[in-house]
């Protein structure tokens, strides 16, 4: 049996991957359990797995413009830490990354091999991540980028929408933001099937197909929640000034995964319909 270890394992994101190894030999650690940015107690954790996937994230992007060092320490210094210790214990290791290393200026998706240009910290610290996790385990190394998360289990855009839909006759949300909204139950599937697929080393692009603006993202939510979309009202970037600048365009393209055998992950607007099938969008009112 294989076995797994996570950081990160008790965000959103995590909880859906535990869920999804549920009968798997999993260690499951959050940063009470582990603090990644120390080498030490990193090697003793990983020892003894075969796959460890990180989790473990500075994410709160806007407050990463002046926490700098710390948004360095767990992005890069702690997936350099990471990845050191895989290799040095012969597992796998899985490197989750973002969208926000790119500028956001292109108009047609991004390969996995276009040229990182990062925005932001968060984005700076997220592509030195990468760039310390491969150089420290080349041939074991996978980095998934993914973006626009959403999933029961944490605070999100679709959460944000329903606390609006309920507070407000009319939500205003940006039409001039375009990426591609990721379910987590998807994005966690993912990860266990590179697992399986025996995926060599090497970056992947993990989001939900197609793409969409903020705005119609929001409409798509209100509809499934049984809400009237036109309540959802058009804004631009200029309307929303935030500490940290966020890439307009970040639709990421997909043609890696052909090159494992894996089909790319299916298009968002089915993933959302699963959610609310699941029960995700059936608070709203």
């Amino acid at each position: 049996m294989t076995r797994w270890l996570i950081t990160g394992a008790s965000g959103m994101l995590g909880q859906d991957l535990g869920a999804e190894l549920a009968g798997e030999e999993v260690t499951a650690l959050t940063h009470a359990d582990l603090d990644i940015t120390d080498s030490a107690a990193v090697a003793a954790a990983v020892g003894g797995h075969d796959v460890v996937v990180n989790l473990a994230a500075f994410t709160r992007v806007d407050d990463a413009e002046t926490e700098v060092d710390a948004a360095t320490a767990v992005n890069a210094t702690g997936a350099g830490n990471l990845a050191a210790a895989s290799r040095a214990a012969g597992a796998k290791f899985i490197q989750l990354s973002t969208d926000y290393v790119f500028d956001g200026r292109a108009t047609t998706p991004y390969a996995e091999d276009a040229p990182l240009n990062p925005l932001s910290v968060y984005g700076r610290s997220k592509a030195e991540g990468e760039r310390l996790a491969v150089a420290a385990h080349p041939t074991g190394t996978v980095v998934l980028r993914t973006a626009w998360l959403y999933g029961a289990h944490g605070d999100n855009f679709v959460a944000a929408m329903l606390r609006l839909a309920a507070a407000h006759p009319q939500v205003s949300v940006l039409t001039d933001q375009r990426g591609q909204p990721t379910w987590t139950v998807d994005l966690a599937r993912r990860i266990v099937d590179v697992v399986k697929a025996n995926a060599p080393a090497g970056i992947y692009h993990a989001t939900n197909s197609g793409a969409a603006s903020r705005f119609e993202f929001a409409r798509e939510i209100f509809a499934l929640a049984g809400l009237d979309p036109s309540r959802v009202v058009p804004a631009e970037g200029d309307s929303f000034v935030r500490p940290a600048p966020r890439p307009a365009y970040s639709v990421l393209g997909h043609d890696r995964w052909a090159a494992v055998g894996l089909p790319p992950m299916r298009p968002w607007q089915d993933a959302l319909s699963a959610a609310a099938a699941a029960g995700m969008l059936g608070h709203a009112s």
